[in-house]
């Protein structure tokens, strides 16, 4: 029975090489299309063509048994891949982005989720990806500012522990753009150098914006001493160097896979819906192609007077633009006057956006421009 077991696992991991075999013979046709809609000023989308391609696997689906329900989502997440890759691609060209080796920026180390991100938003578009961890968010910027690296990528908002309070300052106080923004889900697992119990744990280490969202699973856990670390992928590599049975990080399953740990627990945070929005950053602003959905960042600061906030936001209003994101931070050197960081679901390129931007100039004291830049396209 165990030998037939064994049989069809085997079966089963020839049947998945050949699934991701034949996606990555899908993805490079989807090259070949887009360098075609490059050449020929094509659009992006054929939302048509998508519908009836949904019709089709819904179609086939059926008639071979499989859940049509199940069939459509996977082929929804095959299209976003290949819209995605197109935009991209569509973006590079406009902005002589060809080459094919890049540098990057990030807080953390090799295994990180904000490594993660960087390879997500790159791997695909250049031969050559370089990632240089650093200590803090200051440190990654400062490598871009110093011309060490093309791009940094840094944490801006996460849906559990919400705003990332200096990714906002090192915006507000120098002259970076904002070019991109990569989404990812952040799924804490418990890892360890052998595969032991949770119940054998006696030290747990981690990042404490990781140990913040694990605080549910952590409390079932009072033998444990949990301390903060730089990075979760840091705290990965300690446990991995230590060889302590006892001793556990909280990460992701890429730092296990980096370092060779073993998961004992999966999905450890309180929500379970996790997920991590960076934002690509560079010296030189983005012309985005006005086909692609895209957000426009900027920072506002308005007059110290009843009203002024929502009269500047009112501006926006009336030119039927959605606010998607509106933050303050405190204002250096000035008590208790703020700054207000606010992503708009808007082109700078368009005209309509161009007027309402220069009436939001006039309303307010101040207002600077972070750039626009493709919004990440969800299935």
């Amino acid at each position: 029975m165990k030998k037939e077991l064994e049989s069809i696992r085997i079966r089963l991991d020839e049947i998945d090489r050949s699934i991701l075999t034949a996606l990555a013979e899908r993805q490079d046709l989807v090259k070949e299309v887009s360098s075609y809609k490059l050449t020929s000023n094509t659009g992006i989308r054929d939302l048509e063509r998508e519908e009836r391609l949904l019709n089709k696997i819904r179609d086939i689906a059926a008639e071979i048994g499989l859940d049509r329900y199940y069939a459509e989502h996977l082929f929804r997440e095959i299209i976003t891949n290949s819209v995605r890759y197109q935009t991209h691609s569509l973006v590079d060209h406009q902005n002589e982005n060809n080459g094919n080796h890049i540098s990057i920026s990030y807080q953390g180390t090799d295994g990180a989720y904000s490594h993660l991100a960087a390879q997500r938003h790159f791997n695909e578009r250049y031969d050559h990806v370089d990632c240089y961890g650093y200590d803090t968010f200051q440190d990654a910027a400062k490598a871009l500012k110093d011309g060490h690296v093309n791009y940094a990528l840094l944490p801006i908002e996460n849906t559990t522990a919400g705003s990332i309070n200096d990714t906002y300052d090192i915006l507000g106080d120098s002259k970076l753009h904002i070019v991109g923004e990569e989404i990812i889900k952040v799924v804490h697992c418990l890892l360890a150098v052998e595969q032991v119990e949770v119940s054998q744990i006696r030290r747990i280490l981690s990042h404490p914006k990781a140990i913040e969202q694990c605080t549910s699973f952590l409390a079932k856990l009072p033998r444990c001493t949990v301390e903060s670390y730089l990075d979760t992928a840091i705290s990965a590599k300690k446990v991995m160097d230590d060889r302590d049975l006892s001793q556990a990080a909280i990460a992701g399953a890429h730092a296990a896979d980096h370092y060779g740990l073993h998961i004992i627990a999966h999905d450890i945070a309180n929500q379970k819906e996790n997920f991590t929005r960076f934002v690509v950053v560079s010296h030189e602003q983005v012309i985005v192609d006005q086909q692609i959905p895209c957000k426009t960042s900027l920072m506002m600061v308005t007059s110290h007077k009843e009203g002024s906030l929502v009269d500047c936001l009112n501006v926006l209003h009336k030119h039927d633009i959605n606010i998607c994101k509106l933050e303050s931070r405190p204002r250096m050197n000035e008590p208790f006057r703020y700054s207000f960081y606010i992503d708009i679901e808007a082109n700078a390129a368009d005209p309509n956006t161009e007027k309402a931007l220069k009436a939001l100039a006039n309303e307010a004291e101040e207002v600077k421009i972070f750039g626009s830049y493709a919004k990440q396209i969800n299935s």
